[in-house]
């Protein structure tokens, strides 16, 4: 039996992962396509040698949730530490560094502000205990506006929440649905990020080079520069065999037979797709799904076959689903030293820190450092987003989406009155995500196919766009409890998979949650 995995993400690698431990899969057996040099997919971070670093983002992990994250990460030893596995690891440097914000939300006068009390009306907390006790049949494919009315969206919670997991108004109201039961432990908590863990490095250096290390110590094999087009799919006796697979690379074009017992593992899809990063000096470039080709594989499997759900639902408004972010490196110390007395926060322990009257919705947020393996000691790196890319700025005369990276500091500096001199030999790259949060659009239940489809033979999906009942899109959690389900489905393992822990039924954490409403 051959295994192989279409697309080198955080989904496939773990699937590779499970499969080894769990499955007893030689790793000779396994082969992971990546048309790219790196691997991790979304969990990205590089340096640029000719402009510093850059990484798209980073997903919010927590220990209380990220079942499956944490139950592979038990057993996969750190590079830094190898008798320790990354969970150990990642637990002992929160504990060293644990986090509570001091400066959640800013306004337009630099002023801090209060956010003890989430700001609810009455009328507010009725509509939100509606949405989140309303089924998701009955919720549809309806919009968060269409339960909850403008004022909620001016609520201390809605920008704390909104921030920190990127929501937006038109968003689907079955995902936030989710969230609110899926995250209900952190609502009474949202104001400090209390319950935010951090990774030592970056999550790229700290969980996918860890992961990619002991893969290729098993004998996976990567193919780097390699792009699947095509899936040969055979209908027989109602059930769908993949028979081959047309690879592309630098060589050329070639087909791959898949024999009956291989199995084929598709990351349909990723919200980091035609991305793109600008400079000191220049924008991001536009791109979409044209210039990608990264949704193309899923539209053509797709047709004709509801079971592989409906692409069209997430990647056709990219006004609605993109938003930008940027890397900073300094080469001196004085913006993180003037930050860190702005906010009362040694970098690392604070979060986000949101300019609520940001007309891009602008956060940042400052990494423990090094953020990066072998980053040098005389330099440090901060990230940040707007939620608002194409809207005008408030001290720059133009979109987020049409800015240099010099621009983007001459915003910030202006939301935090800082003098030029702080920034001087920094570096921004912006980085522009046409299809980010593609995931939160309004959807049916079947728009998404399950990780393994009713009528599929050897075909397995792995990524943020499957159905999995009671979890939530946007976090590493999800794509690895992907794989996970679909390995132990199609290789029959005896062992279950980690449930999704239910804080929401919680007794304790109810009453929190109801009494923080009340704040």
């Amino acid at each position: 039996m051959q295994a192989y995995f279409v697309g080198g993400g955080i989904g496939s690698i773990a699937g590779a992962a499970f499969m080894v431990r769990d499955a007893k899969v030689p790793g000779s057996h396994i082969t992971i396509f990546e048309s790219t040099p790196l691997l991790g997919g979304s969990l990205d971070a590089a340096l640029r040698p000719e402009s510093g670093y850059s990484l798209r983002g980073g997903r919010m992990l927590t220990t209380d949730h990220y079942e499956c994250l944490w139950d592979l990460l038990k057993t996969i030893p750190s590079l830094d530490h190898p008798g320790e596995s990354i969970y150990s690891e990642t637990v002992r440097f929160n504990q060293a560094h644990p986090a509570h914000s001091r400066a959640r939300l800013v306004d337009h006068n630099r002023f801090k502000q209060d956010v003890s009390s989430m700001g609810f009306t009455n009328a507010d907390r009725i509509e939100l205990l509606k949405l989140v006790e309303t089924s998701e049949d009955v919720l549809g494919t309806s919009r968060i506006t269409d339960w909850l009315s403008p004022p909620f969206f001016q609520t201390n919670f809605w920008w704390m929440w909104q921030t920190t997991f990127a929501f937006q108004p038109w968003h689907s109201a079955v995902e936030l649905k989710r969230y609110l039961h899926r995250f209900m432990n952190e609502f009474p908590r949202i104001a400090s990020l209390a319950g935010v863990k951090r990774t030592v490095y970056n999550q790229n250096d700290s969980i996918v080079q860890p992961l990619v290390a002991w893969l290729r110590e098993q004998g996976v094999r990567f193919e780097h520069g390699t792009t699947v087009t095509d899936l040969d799919l055979h209908d027989a006796a109602g059930k769908v065999h993949v028979q081959g697979m047309t690879l592309h690379n630098a060589q050329g074009v070639r087909q791959l037979a898949v024999e009956a017992d291989d199995l084929v593992f598709f990351q349909n899809a990723s919200m980091t797709d035609a991305s793109s990063t600008g400079s000191m000096d220049a924008p991001a470039p536009q791109l979409t799904k044209a210039d990608s080709h990264g949704w193309a594989l899923w539209e053509k499997i797709a047709r004709g076959r509801p079971e592989f759900g409906n692409p069209a639902a997430f990647n056709s408004s990219v006004s609605e689903s993109y938003w930008a972010s940027f890397t900073v490196t300094c080469t001196q110390p004085a913006f993180f030293d003037r930050m860190e007395t702005f906010s009362g926060n040694t970098a690392g322990t604070g979060g986000l820190v949101t300019f609520k009257d940001s007309r891009w919705q602008m956060s940042i947020v400052l990494y423990h450092q090094p953020h990066f393996r072998n980053q040098p000691a005389d330099q440090q790196v901060f990230w940040g987003y707007a939620l608002q890319p194409d809207r005008i700025g408030d001290f720059v005369a133009k979109p987020l989406s049409e800015c240099s990276g010099a621009e983007i500091l001459q915003e910030l500096r202006g939301h935090l009155n800082f003098d030029p001199e702080v920034l001087t030999g920094a570096n921004c790259v912006p980085c522009r995500m046409p299809y980010i949060t593609s995931m939160f659009m309004p959807r049916a239940k079947s728009d998404r196919p399950l990780p393994v489809p009713l009528c599929s033979h050897n075909l397995a999906f792995v990524s943020q766009f499957v159905e999995i009942p009671d979890d939530v899109v946007f976090t590493v959690e999800y794509s690895v409890r992907a794989a996970q389900m679909a390995v132990y489905q199609l290789l029959n393992v005896q062992r279950a998979v980690p449930p999704v822990t239910r804080h929401d039924h919680s007794p304790k954490v109810l009453l929190d949650s109801l009494v923080k409403s009340f704040s």
